[in-house]
């Protein structure tokens, strides 16, 4: 009963503490693999946004100093003295919010860079680019002490000796422009070093502020190789983390592999759903990062409660509903008590136990009265027994004595069986000791014919000795030929007898040996013994070695053949199967259906054609079944079914 009670508590709550666990857990992982992907999807948005607003910045102020090379007050001023011009660029500068503003005339070799290059090429480039400190010191002093940024010692950066970022990374335009029929470049840029209006700018577009809100939800930094030279993130409230640098694995991904980053990273002091892409120069080279992220400890925090409040919201299920299934489960295992209770009697013979009333209308209730009905039933039917054991037992007597006179009657016949059976015995025994011998005597016959071609013309010297064999080989197949008119005095070909297919199987393969071997065909057997079948020893030979030589046949350079007996039950009726099976080029499928017609043969001048359909036609009158399967990358397998002998009437 206890084991009863412990399955049914089991079934009741397998689902609730096993299955459920599992579908939450399940669930859970899913949602957090889901919400993790929606943050880099979130970070990825953030990115192309990001990366937009620097495409436009870089396309408007081309187009701002395009607009100013074509206009009409710059050609008034080209017109007019240096310090015309000089005034009007310092205007326009501080007008289109640009850190230089110059005209610099073709002929100045030493000044070109490849935006310079461009602006000659095609009228007008733009591009950001990176400016040494001594370049940007012969453009401005300010400019290269505002490009100027200390280096800091960063968590997972890349090991330096620098102390200091000189470099500036400057978004620069040059347009081509004609005056007084002479080429010039007019070359405008900001530097972006120290450029927060330019980062707050992204991060107010990426990361908008609620109302109220002072701190906005993300950061955004532009990096000069892997150096914060404008950020938004801060080392300490009101101090931004400018002159700290990028983790190493980032800076690996995207500074020297090329690709965008969209993950988790390490930012400074605190880990970031990060995104991060490469900015490369006017030479297509690798110069910077444009990075965007958010803090990833408000979400993982997040996340975890969610896990929390899930866990203790479980917990709390549990708590409630394994006491309302004891409660449950008690107005079971009461009843069930109660019946192996009056079994237990039952069974130390109180054929008056009953169960009774228990008070429970359902189908408990309804197997209680039915199972009362049914002792009632019991107790009636053995009284009915006991009568009818009394009248059996006498007729048992007299039964048995009837039985005694029987027996000494077939006492008597079995003598004589014994006789018949003796003599069927001897003739079985000489029938099977002349095919014993016959197998050895072929193989000595094959094998002396193997040493005549061998020795050929210096077989004269042993003449005699083969002369005497061939001579003894001649008197045993005599010796053995009598033997079998003995045990088989009627026709070779009606001869049939009770046969072991495993046996004739290992009987055949001595006998191909000898060609196998010269075929280079390795040989695999699995021979279980097996229930006899009925048929002529020989003919049963006869179709294994064809078999066995059209596959040795099929394999011309070489191959793997298989030999297998095993019991094999065919419609119901018990029987062996025997396969012959190679790994040799197979059987086309348009002549597989006409392999067993007589004459058929795929070796012209070198076979009747008659080897398979005497096969089938000695296996069926054996009343047995032999069929091919053949595929090109599988070989051929021929398989051979006999009823058991047992089975034949």
């Amino acid at each position: 009963m206890k084991s009863v009670r412990l399955r049914l508590l089991i079934l009741a709550l397998l689902p609730l503490v096993v299955l459920l666990p599992v579908f939450l857990g399940t669930a859970m992982a899913r949602w957090a693999d889901k919400f993790d992907d929606l943050l880099i999807s979130k970070v990825a948005s953030d990115l192309r946004i990001a990366e937009q607003y620097l495409q436009r910045i870089i396309k408007v102020s081309g187009d701002e100093v395009t607009a100013l090379a074509g206009s009409v007050e710059f050609q008034n001023a080209s017109n007019g003295n240096a310090a015309t011009m000089s005034t009007y660029l310092e205007t326009n500068r501080v007008r289109l919010g640009l850190d230089f503003l110059k005209l610099q005339p073709t002929n100045i070799k030493n000044t070109r860079s490849a935006i310079y290059e461009r602006g000659l090429k095609e009228g007008a480039a733009t591009a950001i680019d990176i400016f040494s400190g001594s370049e940007l010191k012969a453009l401005s002093p300010d400019l290269a002490k505002r490009a100027t940024i200390p280096l800091i010692a960063t968590e997972a950066a890349i090991p330096t000796n620098r102390t200091t970022e000189d470099r500036g990374m400057v978004l620069h335009s040059a347009v081509q422009v004609n005056m007084d029929g002479q080429e010039a470049i007019l070359t405008g840029g900001i530097l972006l070093n120290r450029n927060l209006n330019f980062i707050d700018t992204i991060n107010d577009l990426v990361y908008r502020r609620p109302d109220g809100q002072e701190v906005p939800q993300g950061t955004a930094t532009l990096f000069l190789d892997d150096v914060r030279i404008s950020t938004n993130v801060r080392l300490f409230e009101n101090v931004r983390a400018l002159g700290t640098r990028v983790s190493a694995i980032v800076r690996r991904a995207v500074m020297d592999e090329g690709r965008t980053w969209l993950d988790r990273a390490f930012v400074v002091n605190d880990w970031y759903i990060s995104g991060y892409l490469p900015i490369v120069d006017s030479h297509d080279q690798r110069i910077g990062m444009l990075y965007v992220g958010f803090l990833e400890e408000p979400f993982r925090t997040m996340k975890n409660t969610t896990f929390i409040a899930v866990f203790f919201g479980f917990i709390i299920v549990i708590g409630l509903s394994i006491p309302l299934f004891l409660w449950l489960a008690r107005g079971i295992f009461s009843p069930l008590e109660k019946m192996t209770e009056t079994m237990e009697r039952i069974e130390q013979g109180d054929l008056k136990a009953r169960i009774g009333i228990i008070g429970s209308k359902d189908e408990i209730g309804q197997v209680a009265s039915h199972l009362d009905t049914l002792l009632d039933q019991v107790q009636e039917r053995d009284q009915a027994l006991r009568d009818w054991a009394g009248e059996l037992n006498e007729r048992v007597d007299q039964r048995t004595n009837e039985l005694h006179e029987a027996n000494k009657k077939l006492e008597a016949t079995f003598q004589q069986l014994v006789m018949s059976e003796k003599l069927a015995s001897i003739g079985e025994i000489t029938a099977g000791v002349a095919h014993e011998i016959n197998n050895p005597v072929a193989v000595i016959q094959g094998n002396l014919d193997v040493l005549r071609q061998t020795l050929q013309g210096r077989s004269e010297d042993v003449q005699t000795e083969l002369k005497l064999i061939d001579e003894q080989i001649h008197r045993i197949n005599v010796i053995v030929n009598k033997l079998l008119q003995f045990a088989s005095p009627g026709s070779e070909a009606d001869f049939a007898e009770r046969v072991q297919m495993e046996e004739v199987m290992e009987d055949c393969l001595v006998l191909v040996q000898n060609s196998l071997a010269r075929s280079d065909v390795t040989i695999s057997t699995d021979l279980i013994t097996c229930p006899a079948v009925h048929i002529n020893k020989s003919e049963l030979q006869q179709v294994l070695i064809n078999l066995m030589i059209n596959a040795t046949q099929a394999m011309k350079d070489g191959g793997h053949l298989n030999l297998s007996v095993a019991p094999k039950t065919k419609n119901g009726i018990d029987g062996v199967e025997a396969e012959v099976s190679d790994n040799g080029p197979g059987i086309p499928s348009e002549i597989l259906a006409k392999i067993f017609d007589p004459f058929f043969t795929t070796r012209r001048g070198k076979g009747t054609g008659l080897g398979l359909s005497i096969s089938q036609t000695l296996i069926q009158r054996a009343g047995g079944i032999i069929s091919v399967n053949s595929t090109k990358q599988n070989g051929s397998q021929f398989i051979i079914w006999l009823p058991a002998a047992d089975t034949l009437s």
